[in-house]
């Protein structure tokens, strides 16, 4: 069957070149990347970076954020269990603990652990765009961009919304989300709220999820506008096989609470943002569901932060400036009282040379209260050949100071290391992209030089049936290289009662130089990707069916492969009254994402759609 869907698609695809390119495709060209301080039209981006647009995530075959991510190239999602109850997320090799998420520019770090990175408390109905950045982003956003950085991008409708959806599947699925926008005057706002459960697809994989978000926003003239935004998750699942196969009857409850409130200036060529945000996350697990007693752990961490980020327009190009300033603290029966501050510092440069040449670079100083003062620089270069084709390079040092957990956890396999010293590495990339009206390719080599890897290990030894502890620990060096390619075409070929409109194919190829000694497990180092394959295919049938079928190769350096094949079909997606059906996993694979989690086989989906006004 993997063959057939090959050679389907590999015809499709010559079809597709052997017709003209005359029709239209969404210029990536005309979308200003989202990166606080200096915004730059994607078309003049001079680094790796994959847009999700709205009518992307309308149509993936998708539940939440991780699986639509899951289908984005480059991208490792590791999910433990479905419809983004939790889920690790990795670029280019890196850990979960390596990659910031953000909401409108707003850093969603916890302390605790990379775990709760994806407790976004963002309905994926409310979500305009998301924009990938792959490789370093320190000096960007800061310590946990190490391997990349992900950016969820919600807008203030203009005008009066309500939409409602419903659904239900197999396993006891069920759910829905309501969302509305009521604008007065110069103020915009939008509320959203969905949940999603299911009696789960195995033994204690039940779930509840609920996300409420509310967003708005106020002109005061045309100089100043003030915005700020709530959201809420709550999230209880029981956790079979997610961190370890000896306690099936796993259990975790975890509320995130996200808070902001921002200013912004903005007259001729000076552009000032200031915001404040807040973000709890309040996390209980137990070993066993019912037998609190037992074993429970309980924390509670808090992040508070203050930053400005600016720019200003000048005959020398863009300088962009800002601050930061943030405390991170946190309150458990396992990790102790804790906290740190941080204070951080921005500055870049953006100059083009000529009509077709660019430069960028910047410096991102930090100030720990425990590991002092760092330095993160980085540079980018790109040159225009033509209208469609840009040839780009980059350079960036990438940091990360280690989570509370890796410091300090312990229970009975596990030992933190309060001795673990930050991470580091120097990232160096070069890459071609093509951007024409029906046509976007890109292909990209990057190179990861990594100092002081943190991961866990334990010593092996046939004499000792009890393993040592799992530890985490400073790997002395380690090499990451890769090469990305993807590619996406508007065909628009056929008629009024079927069109295939687009085919899209990536693969990605990463290679670790990392070597453990004999006796030596790695928890997490040699878990990345090897080799991954994505291709997929949008149709439409008698102009209000739509078809959307993706298709997925994962080989990771110690796990065994798998494929995986989901269906989506869309009739009168942005009419008043529409429906949809999902099939995931349609091949039946037998395949595991994270710890000891048996993801789900062939599972259905179906639902309804009503936008109203």
């Amino acid at each position: 069957m993997k063959k057939i869907l090959f050679l389907l698609f590999y015809f499709s695809l010559e079809t597709a070149f052997a017709q003209e390119k005359d029709s239209t495709m969404m210029r990536l060209g005309e979308i200003t990347i989202m990166e606080n301080r200096i915004g730059i039209p994607f078309s003049k981006v001079s680094r790796n970076i994959s847009v999700i647009s709205r009518k992307e995530i309308e149509t993936t075959p998708a539940r939440s954020i991780q699986e639509v991510l899951s289908f984005t190239p480059g991208v490792d999602v590791r999910q433990r269990g479905v419809s983004g109850v939790q889920a690790n997320i990795g670029i280019r090799g890196g850990s979960f603990e390596q990659t910031l998420m953000l909401l409108n520019g707003i850093k969603l770090t916890d302390p605790q652990s990379g775990n709760h990175m994806m407790n976004i408390p963002v309905p994926l109905q409310s979500i305009q765009r998301i924009e990938v950045l792959k490789g370093p982003g320190s000096r960007i956003f800061g310590q946990n961009a190490y391997a990349g950085a992900i950016n969820i991008i919600t807008t203030l409708p203009e005008t009066k919304s309500l939409q409602i959806q419903g659904f239900g599947g197999d396993f006891g699925m069920r759910g829905g989300h309501i969302i509305t926008s009521l604008p007065i005057g110069q103020y915009r706002q939008t509320l959203s709220i969905s949940h999603d459960a299911s009696d789960g697809h195995q033994y204690n994989s039940d779930f509840k999820v609920t996300n409420v978000f509310y967003e708005s926003g106020f002109e005061l003239d045309e100089r100043n506008e003030f915005s700020a935004m709530l959201g809420f998750t709550d999230r209880e699942f029981g956790a079979n096989g997610f961190y370890t196969d000896a306690f099936p009857d796993q259990w975790e409850s975890v509320q995130t609470l996200l808070s902001s409130l921002s200013h912004t200036y903005n007259h001729n060529s000076l552009y000032i943002q200031t915001r404040a945000y807040w973000r709890r996350n309040i996390d209980e697990f137990r070993l066993r569901r019912n037998e609190p007693e037992f074993f429970t752990n309980n924390h509670v961490s808090d992040v508070l932060a203050l930053e400005v980020n600016s720019s200003y327009t000048s005959d020398l190009g863009i300088t962009g400036f800002g601050i930061e300033g943030r405390q991170e603290s946190i309150d458990s029966n396992n990790l102790g009282q804790r906290a740190r501050e941080f204070l951080g510092f921005f500055a870049e440069h953006r100059l083009e040379l000529g009509e077709k040449a660019d430069i960028r670079a910047g410096l991102y100083s930090n100030y720990y209260s425990e590991y002092g003062w760092r330095h993160f620089p980085g540079a980018e270069i790109g040159y225009q050949l033509n209208a469609n084709n840009r040839l780009y390079s980059n350079f960036g040092i990438s940091y990360r100071i280690p989570s509370y957990t890796e410091l300090f956890y312990q229970d009975r396999s596990t030992t933190g290391n309060p001795d673990l010293l930050p991470e580091e590495a120097s990232n160096f990339e070069i890459g071609w992209k093509l951007n024409k009206s029906r046509l976007r390719a890109e292909v990209v080599y990057f190179h990861r030089y990594t100092q002081n890897l943190i991961d866990y290990t334990r010593i092996l030894s046939d004499e000792d049936p009890n393993p040592n502890f799992w530890t985490p620990g400073n790997v002395s060096e380690v090499t990451f290289r890769g090469i990305e390619t993807a590619i996406k075409y508007a065909v628009n070929l056929g008629g009024t009662n079927a069109k295939l409109q687009e085919v899209s194919f990536s693969y990605n190829y990463i290679n670790a130089d990392l070597t453990q000694n004999e006796g030596v497990q790695s928890r997490f180092a040699l878990n990345s990707l090897r080799n991954q394959f994505i291709a997929g295919i949008q149709a439409e049938f008698f102009q209000k069916a739509e078809l959307t079928l993706k298709s997925r190769y994962i080989e990771r350096i110690a796990l065994d492969p798998y494929f995986l094949l989901d269906a989506r079909i869309d009739y009168n997606r942005m009419k008043t009254f529409g429906l949809f059906l999902e099939v995931s996993n349609i091949t039946n694979s037998d395949y595991i994402e994270a710890g000891f989690v048996q993801m789900p086989g062939r599972w259905v989906k179906a639902g309804i759609s009503l936008n109203l006004f």
